[in-house]
């Protein structure tokens, strides 16, 4: 239907083409055509010089650059970080949207110019976002009616003198003793200790005590010292 009412407005526009070959060559160039200008208009769009973008992110206070700062294009999905003095290099085109973001930080926005030379640097000064929050007190019970009535409901045995002797039994302390781990000062304390000693220790000659003729004499005389001693 449609292609009628198309061959019926194509012989009221055109009526010197009757001939069907000659309507359908026309046809074609017209299309041709069309599909011609449509990939031109969409080349020049995609033609998009490619631009290396280059610069240093800064704070309002600081003196070097900020590190671990979000370099990004949304749009491509794609982007870097600013290394430890806030340096960073990638590559952009004409037009592009990028993002700049770090956490404390105010977002900004950079458009890419349309600049003559294939390199391009750029400094960003980032302002802090300050945030007040309101104090947040965080406890273990939603109320503090809940909180006493959990602490009269405690039944620990206690003496005279406000004391558990549960807790003071010499077998129970004995076995805690044992069987608790060292913690981060005792850790620290065993590590110290170990270096002082291999510190003192490397430049002095290490002899092993199985090779020393003495100790091996001072074996045989107590070996022979209690073969003398009588039965009882």
């Amino acid at each position: 239907m449609l292609i009628s009412i198309f061959e019926v407005e194509f012989e009221t526009k055109f009526p010197f083409v009757k001939h069907t070959i000659l309507k359908t060559a026309f046809f074609t160039l017209l299309v041709a055509i069309c599909c011609l200008a449509g990939s031109g208009n969409v080349f020049a769009q995609n033609k998009q010089r490619v631009i290396q973008l280059s610069g240093v992110v800064l704070g309002e206070d600081s003196v070097s650059g900020l590190p671990g700062v979000y370099i990004y294009v949304p749009k491509a999905g794609r982007g870097t970080t600013t290394n430890n003095v806030g340096f960073f290099s990638m590559p952009v085109l004409v037009g592009d949207s990028i993002v700049i973001s770090s956490v404390g930080y105010s977002r900004q926005y950079y458009v890419v110019p349309d600049y003559p030379s294939e390199f391009l640097t750029v400094v960003f000064e980032l302002h802090e976002n300050v945030r007040e929050l309101q104090t947040v007190t965080v406890t273990a019970f939603p109320t503090e009616e809940v909180f006493k009535e959990a602490v009269l409901a405690l039944n620990v045995p206690l003496d005279e003198n406000g004391i558990d002797r549960k807790n003071l039994n010499a077998e129970l302390l004995a076995l805690m003793l044992k069987t608790t781990p060292m913690d981060g000062p005792m850790n620290s304390r065993y590590y110290l200790n170990q270096w002082a000693n291999s510190q003192g220790n490397r430049y002095m000659p290490v002899t092993n005590p199985f090779l020393n003729p003495f100790n091996w004499v001072k074996f045989f005389n107590s070996m022979k010292k209690n073969k003398k001693k009588p039965k009882q």
